[in-house]
């Protein structure tokens, strides 16, 4: 029987193939797809998340949430990389909808409807899951498993040197997550990274004749272009990619539980994830951690989640 997931995210290119190769997994469910602001506004992932189902129109639709703008501005995005639509400037044309339920509702719903049978998985800022918690904290143990893509391992960060994205954009929601009673497994930069696709993949999209080909084909280029014009990279990082199949491809991880926790406040250090190392740790470990990851058998894997989604 498939896998119930729902998946949180802030499209986003790497968030854009994540969701191509989940909706067309048949060992997966996607029961909804949230947005949540950080890559861009809570506007624009509202309508990047619209647009990139519409685009590639599953055999299933799911459920979208809208996401709501927070509290708190965002201190960053990352339209420099992803394009100022998040989708490589495509500008993907969408439907008008008249009503549409915020992502926290939505992803509420569905756990209540199915305890203990959802997985989430969480590739932008926590604030959606943050917020679910707060406000019924009993959900945190209806929640089956909680996939984050986030944080650092013992690497440095991606947007100061201590913290990486989907953390410093919402740190407070990221320590509430962290420590709540939810079963969890953390996906690091430092793991996701070491994975890094070839110019070589563009040659083996679908054919544009094909809607996941089609769409790949609009967006993908972009973030080559942007890796090796900011970055000096020949290839793509696809982060959110990565940590989707540490969930659909566990054998190709090691993971390790550890005792996390986000720093919140640092002039410097904001945003960090910080685990317990000393050699009498105090810390209750709370997280099950990647710390290691087959990056051929992941490429492998994402090469042919593609190519499924092409065929269908």
């Amino acid at each position: 029987m498939a896998r119930k997931i729902i998946l949180d995210v802030d499209p986003g290119i790497d968030d854009a193939l994540a969701l191509t190769l989940a909706l067309f997994d048949p060992r997966l469910e996607v029961v909804a797809v949230t947005a949540v602001a950080g890559n861009v506004s809570a506007e624009q992932a509202t309508r990047n998340v619209q647009a990139i189902i519409e685009q590639l129109d599953p055999p299933r639709w799911p459920r979208l949430g809208a996401a709501v703008q927070p509290e708190r501005d965002p201190l960053v995005d990352s339209r420099h990389v992803h394009g100022a639509d998040g989708l490589g400037n495509a500008d993907f044309p969408v439907a008008e909808l008249h009503h549409q339920h915020p992502s926290d509702k939505v992803i509420t719903d569905e756990i209540r409807k199915a305890p203990e049978a959802i997985t989430i998985v969480a590739l932008g800022p926590l604030t959606n899951i943050a917020t679910v918690l707060r406000r019924d904290p009993g959900l945190a143990e209806q929640v089956g498993q909680l996939v984050i893509m986030g944080g650092t391992l013992r690497g440095p960060g991606n947007v100061t040197p201590a913290a990486e994205f989907n953390i410093y954009c919402d740190p407070a929601a990221a320590r509430e997550v962290f420590r709540s009673r939810t079963t969890k497994t953390l996906v690091p930069l430092d793991i996701t990274s070491q994975v890094m696709m070839t110019y070589d993949l563009l040659d083996q999209l679908p054919e544009e004749s094909t809607r996941a080909g089609a769409f790949l084909r609009r967006v993908l280029p972009f973030s080559f272009r942007s890796h090796r014009q900011l970055f000096g990279l020949e290839g793509a990082h696809i982060h959110d990619a990565v940590a989707l199949m540490a969930l659909a491809e566990p054998g190709l991880f090691e993971t390790e539980r550890l005792a996390v926790d986000v720093e919140i406040q640092g002039e410097l250090t904001m945003g960090a994830t910080v685990f317990d190392r000393r050699s009498a740790p105090t810390w209750r470990p709370n997280i099950d951690v990647a710390t290691s990851v087959d990056t051929g058998g992941v490429a492998a894997a994402v090469l042919r989640g593609i190519a499924q989604a092409g065929a269908a």
